[in-house]
Formats: structure tokens, sequence, C-alpha cells
């Protein structure tokens, strides 16, 4: 879990300073850290599929699921929450890998940037809500002790930001301009210092785990 902690920090830490850069600048290296951030993301969500699906198995029957992959498909809420994160991840790979190409007009810029930013964020956006909905003991509860609620909801506000950010990053058929550029760069900025600080927290739970277990 430390790993995965880690691996979403370098990639929130990626998104953030790239956004943030391109607020003022064009440079050529802010696609190239989006992209790098997006490898990032993708290792976790990796790490985090494989370790959603063990977790539940092991705590009812001690079966390992790397020895069973058949028992991948069984389905419940980490799971499900997990895999449409990777699938999210996928598609941020698909949307700024194509942003680094310049020369896309505004059509193929829609179809190869956008429509893989927007589908990436809406499955970050369900992916959090069902993560958020399993750590709740009740609806709306205010467990700031907690420290799988404080993920959680940590996770489920950058995810709604990189939702306002795709929304604004649309570009506009008649002039090629984006719908809301400064918007699109300050939610990807905001979307990403909280998914920063969900990869923090996340590791000081595996430390604090960890120091459990051998103590």
């Amino acid at each position: 879990m430390r790993l995965t902690g880690w691996l979403f920090a370098a990639g929130s830490l990626c998104f953030l300073l790239a956004a943030l850069a391109a607020l003022d600048s064009q440079a050529t290296w802010i696609d190239g850290t989006f992209f790098a951030g997006s490898i990032f993301f993708t290792s976790a969500a990796l790490l985090q599929l494989i370790a959603a699906a063990s977790v539940p198995h092991a705590r009812r029957a001690g079966i390992n699921v790397l020895a069973s992959p058949a028992r991948w498909w069984e389905p419940h809420v980490d799971w499900v929450a997990a895999a449409v994160q990777f699938a999210g991840t996928i598609f941020f790979n698909i949307n700024t890998y194509n942003a680094l190409d310049d020369a896309l007009t505004t059509q193929q810029e829609n179809l190869r940037v956008w429509v893989p930013d927007a589908v990436g964020s809406v499955c970050f956006l369900v992916a959090s809500v069902l993560a958020v909905a399993v750590v709740q003991r009740r609806w709306l509860a205010w467990e700031p002790r907690d420290p799988d609620w404080k993920i959680g909801w940590a996770n489920l506000v950058g995810s709604i930001a990189f939702g306002f950010a795709a929304i604004a990053a649309f570009s506009r058929p008649a002039t090629g301009d984006l719908v809301d550029d400064r918007l699109a760069n300050t939610g990807t900025a905001w979307g990403a210092l909280f998914f920063l600080i969900g990869a923090i927290l996340l590791v000081r739970e595996a430390r604090t785990q960890a120091s459990s277990s051998s103590s």
C-alpha cells in the first residue's frame, strides 16, 4: 500500500506542477509532465486493483487471489471502484499522450484529447463515490479521525475538480479556443492537490499499519 501511495503522489505532483505552469506558460515540458503523471497514476491504480481483489478474500478464507486469477471477477464494491479507477487512468494515458501532438486540428483534439479526458474524469468520479460509500458508516458522516474517510473524501474532491477541468477543456469548434482555459488548468491543479493529499494520507496509513504489525 505504501508503494501505491508514493506512485499516486508522484502522479499527482506531476499534474499539479504541469497545471500550475500551464496557467502562464506553454513550455514544451508541460505536456510531457502530464503524460508522465498519467503513467504513475496507472501504475498505482494497477497495484490498488490487485490489492482490492485480494483483501476481501483473505479476510474471509485466507485465499490468495494472485494464485487464483478467476477470483478477480467476483464483484464487490472495493474491486469495482479500483477497476473503474484503473480504467480512468488508461483514458488519461490516451488523453495526455495525444496531447503531445501539436499538429491536431480542433476536431481531432476534441476526439483524441478531450473525449478520453472527459471519460477518465467520469471514471475517477464514479470510483471516488464508490470508495467513499465503502468507508461511510452513514450518509454524509463526519469522521475526520478515520484515515480511510479522509482519503476517500480527498480523492472525491479531487475527482470533482478534475470533472470541472474536463468540461472547461473542450475546444470550441468555431474558434479552437478552450471553453475556459484558466478553469481547465486551475481545476486540474486543485484536483491534483487533493489527490496528493489523499496519497500522502495513504502512505501515512501504510506506515501506521506496518508499525502496528511489527509491534
